[in-house]
């Protein structure tokens, strides 16, 4: 099991970063990375509260790279501890019959007031055999920068 950290300082106040971290609409708009989509299906925010969604590459990847199914990543996720402005954990567990996808991947985001803005951190823990921690690395690179273009506008 590997474990990741991406950090990015963000031009915006650890409020707005946090909104953007817990509302439905702005997950699908800045969590896929890259050119990947996504759905929002259920979400309930609280401490023991979850929330599936789906990740959607783009009809152009040959590749089917989907864990769900040849285009998707469908994944559920607890929340384990939500500190407002500051911290969110949760555990996520993909949608795949791969056992190399399996197991709960833990996410930490916090959130850290700086001169310039807030820096952001997200640290993956456990991450499943069947991620390479270099895709999941490049892979949060593209939703932070997602996050901040998404804020840049909102």
């Amino acid at each position: 099991m590997s474990t990741t950290t991406n950090s990015k300082i963000i031009k915006s106040t650890p409020e707005k970063i946090y909104r953007a971290l817990t509302e439905p609409q702005a997950l699908e708009v800045w969590l896929a990375p890259g050119e990947m989509k996504g759905k929002i299906h259920k979400f309930d925010l609280r401490e023991g509260g979850s929330y599936e969604m789906s990740l959607y590459y783009p009809s152009s990847e040959k590749a089917a790279p989907g864990k769900t199914n040849a285009h998707e990543d469908r994944f559920k996720a607890r929340f384990v501890k939500l500190v407002p402005n500051q911290k969110i954990e949760q555990i996520i567990l993909f949608d795949s019959s791969d056992p190399s996808f399996s197991g709960e991947m833990i996410m930490e985001v916090t959130l850290e007031k700086v001169n310039d803005g807030t820096q952001v951190t997200f640290v993956f823990k456990n991450i499943p055999a069947g991620i390479k921690p270099e895709d999941n690395e490049k892979g949060t690179e593209e939703s932070l920068e997602k996050l901040a273009k998404y804020l840049s506008v909102s």
